[in-house]
C-alpha cells in the first residue's frame, strides 16, 4: 500500500506538469512579413498615442499561424523571433501572448497576438480576396 502512493504520483506528474503549462496545440506557419513592432513593445497605446511617442525603427516577424479552428496573427518582439514557414509548431496561449514550441524545444518563444479569426471564416475571406484578384486580372487583361 505504501508503494502504491509513490506510484500514483509518479504517473499522473505528466497529467500535472501539462495542467500547468497549458495544453499544446497544433498549427503550421503559412505566412510571414517584416512589420512594424509598435504593436509588440507597447500594444495598442503605442501604436495610436501621437506624435509624442518615440518611433522605433526595428522590423519584427508578423506570422499567420493556422490551427484546426482558428488563424492567429502574430507578432515577434524581436527580429530574430523566426519560425520556418510551413512547420508544424505546437503552440498554447499565455496571458495575453501566444507561446509557440517549434520541433520540441526546450525554450517558448513568445509573440503578441495581433489578431484572431475562426478559420472558416479566414479561409472565406481568402477565397473572396482570390476571386477579386483573378477579376481585376481579368479586366486587365481584356484592356
Amino acid at each position: 500500500m505504501k508503494h502504491v502512493l509513490p506510484l500514483a504520483l509518479f504517473l499522473s506528474f505528466p497529467a500535472i506538469m501539462t495542467a500547468q503549462m497549458g495544453m499544446y496545440q497544433h498549427g503550421s506557419v503559412i505566412r510571414m512579413h517584416m512589420g512594424d513592432c509598435t504593436l509588440a513593445h507597447g500594444g495598442f497605446m503605442v501604436a495610436f498615442g501621437g506624435p509624442s511617442m518615440a518611433v522605433n525603427q526595428e522590423s519584427c516577424p508578423e506570422y499567420t499561424l493556422m490551427s484546426p479552428n482558428v488563424v492567429y496573427v502574430i507578432v515577434g518582439k524581436s527580429s530574430n523571433q523566426l519560425i520556418p514557414l510551413s512547420e508544424i509548431v505546437d503552440f498554447r496561449l499565455h496571458k495575453n501572448e501566444l507561446a509557440v514550441r517549434v520541433d520540441d524545444a526546450k525554450h517558448e518563444s513568445r509573440f503578441v497576438i495581433k489578431e484572431m479569426m475562426v478559420r472558416s471564416e479566414w479561409e472565406r475571406m481568402q477565397r473572396h480576396i482570390d476571386e477579386q484578384l483573378k477579376a481585376a486580372e481579368l479586366r486587365e487583361t481584356e484592356h
